[in-house]
């Protein structure tokens, strides 16, 4: 397995070993995940599984977050902009309590444990149970993921003691990070069910702390929580077929249209990091982001809609169009985890988890940071405040699955905001245009364009740095397996059976195979 912090994969490797499914291990992680990689995932927050199961086919678990199913005015509501600093770049985010929407992280951890898994829920948490009693030592890349989202991790009084050491200073590196109050959730949650959060005491505490602290969450939008099972979206490319998240969700669909583009270019014939790979890299990113606004899937606010966006970003005739352009220029040039999971009996478990950056303020008492989704920028395209109510909101993530022409499969996802349709187009151009092997192509430089802007990874030689350059109003240089490139976890199976599991380095992630 692959997944982004090696407390997350020892809890994986652990139910493995016990005995556990791919989905049993994958579940485990998840908990895991909320107490080691508490900035990228919580159980305040929301996901999706793309599931495998070695006997039936593929599908989709949404349990991503919703929309409340009523809008406080906004002078009634606790929203705030806070800046993230990544060293090299900043953004903006909101937070507060109103920034908060309904979770639906227990809710897909019941619903995919009673579905899919073959051990109980309290042997699943145990793991992330002795992770948060006896703590963690704080990697580098953990203290400044903290330093970069430290005015959401100071803006409450429960949050900063939750990571703040004695002195009032966020955890550094090398400090032990224990977190008591999670441990007693999690072993509640497996002794009394998703029940305790939606309906039950942690419910109240949490509907209360939004009714008197200015958010909009209510028992009414806790007791209508559904978890979605979808069929994924399919795509072949160059013989191989891609699983991805469907609509009403961006990324899947978005790299999808990425693919139909480099479908009809021959990368493997200019070469890896050659001036002609991104010349069209760049090309096929920028006609993505004209073709998203132009299909109006950036606008789209519910599933109706996404589905008539979705369906014209896929249309023949856009393809074909926007495809002669990239074949023109050939010639001439949020706090986000994930975790894969590969069993030796064939399940195959990507589970991707966010829960934004956190909008600083806790469930009273359990640990459980909530969510900032109703402040994303990305997740809101006509402006704070004006999303529809009750309905699922879309999100970049994309779980995805790929069975490539030689009886090889790969399961892959990625961490990394609006920067995670890019980082998995990428993975997956490795894998089957360069033929690449799963720790190489997640090692491999990247590139992310949007708006005319190119972020590029250190890597890449002078010459297709210059087409970049020339193709770009302006270029952001990063340095070598930057976290601002996401964090893509992979795990391949040959056709002979062997695992490769790849953790990326971006976001020091943790690669075991059993």
């Amino acid at each position: 397995m692959a997944a982004g912090h090696p407390g997350t994969a020892e809890a994986a490797r652990e139910i493995l070993d016990d005995g556990g499914n791919a989905f049993d291990a994958a579940l485990a992680g998840f908990c895991a995940a909320t107490v080691a990689e508490p900035v990228l995932c919580s159980l305040g927050g929301g996901g999706f599984l793309l599931a495998r199961p070695a006997e039936g086919k593929p599908r989709l678990y949404d349990f991503f977050v919703e929309t409340p199913r009523r809008r406080r005015p906004v002078e009634d509501i606790d929203f705030f902009p806070i800046l993230a600093d990544f060293g090299t770049a900043t953004q903006e985010f909101h937070i507060g309590l109103g920034a908060a929407a309904t979770p639906g992280a227990v809710k897909g951890l019941f619903e995919v444990h009673r579905d899919l898994a073959s051990l109980p829920m309290r042997r699943l948490v145990e793991p992330a149970v002795g992770l948060a009693r006896a703590g963690f030592e704080v990697r580098q890349i953990d203290a400044y993921v903290y330093g970069v989202i430290s005015a959401v991790l100071l803006a409450g009084a429960e949050s900063r003691a939750v990571f703040s050491r004695a002195d009032g200073k966020l955890f550094r590196a090398g400090d032990r990070f224990t977190q008591p109050n999670l441990a007693d959730t999690l072993e509640a949650l497996a002794r009394e069910g998703a029940a305790l959060f939606y309906a039950g005491e942690l419910g109240r505490r949490l509907v209360a702390a939004c009714r008197d602290g200015g958010g909009q969450v209510t028992a009414e939008d806790l007791a209508a929580y559904r978890v979605e099972r979808r069929a994924p979206l399919e795509r072949r490319y160059r013989g191989a077929r891609i699983l991805t998240n469907p609509p009403p969700s961006s990324g899947g669909i978005l790299i999808a249209f990425a693919l139909e583009l480099l479908a009809g270019c021959d990368l493997s014939s200019v070469g890896f990091g050659s001036a002609e790979h991104l010349a069209i890299l760049t090309r096929v990113m920028a006609l993505t982001n004209r073709a998203r606004i132009e299909s109006r899937l950036h606008e789209a606010l519910d599933e109706a809609q996404e589905a008539a966006a979705a369906a014209r970003l896929l249309d023949p005739d856009l393809l074909a169009a926007y495809g002669r352009e990239v074949a023109g220029q050939a010639a001439s040039t949020r706090g986000t985890t994930h975790l894969s999971v590969v069993d030796a009996a064939g399940n195959v478990a990507a589970l991707s988890l966010s829960n934004g950056e956190g909008c600083g303020t806790m469930v009273p008492g359990s640990g459980i940071m909530l969510n900032n989704m109703l402040g994303e920028q990305d997740l809101n395209p006509l402006g704070f405040h004006v999303w529809p109510e009750n309905s699922r909101i879309s999100s970049m993530m994309a779980p995805s699955l790929a069975f490539l022409p030689d009886g090889s499969m790969a399961a892959l996802g990625s961490g990394g905001s609006n920067r995670i349709r890019t980082a998995i187009l990428q993975v997956l151009i490795n894998l089957i245009d360069f033929a690449q092997d799963a720790g190489t192509a997640v090692m491999a430089p990247r590139l992310h364009f949007e708006d005319g802007l190119a972020n590029l990874e250190d890597g890449f030689g002078r010459a297709a740095c210059k087409v970049v350059s020339d193709l770009s109003d302006k270029v952001i240089d990063w340095p070598s397996h930057s976290f601002f490139f996401g964090g893509v976890h992979s795990v391949t199976r040959s056709a002979e059976g062997e695992l490769v599991a790849a953790g990326d380095p971006r976001r020091q992630g943790t690669a075991v195979a059993v």
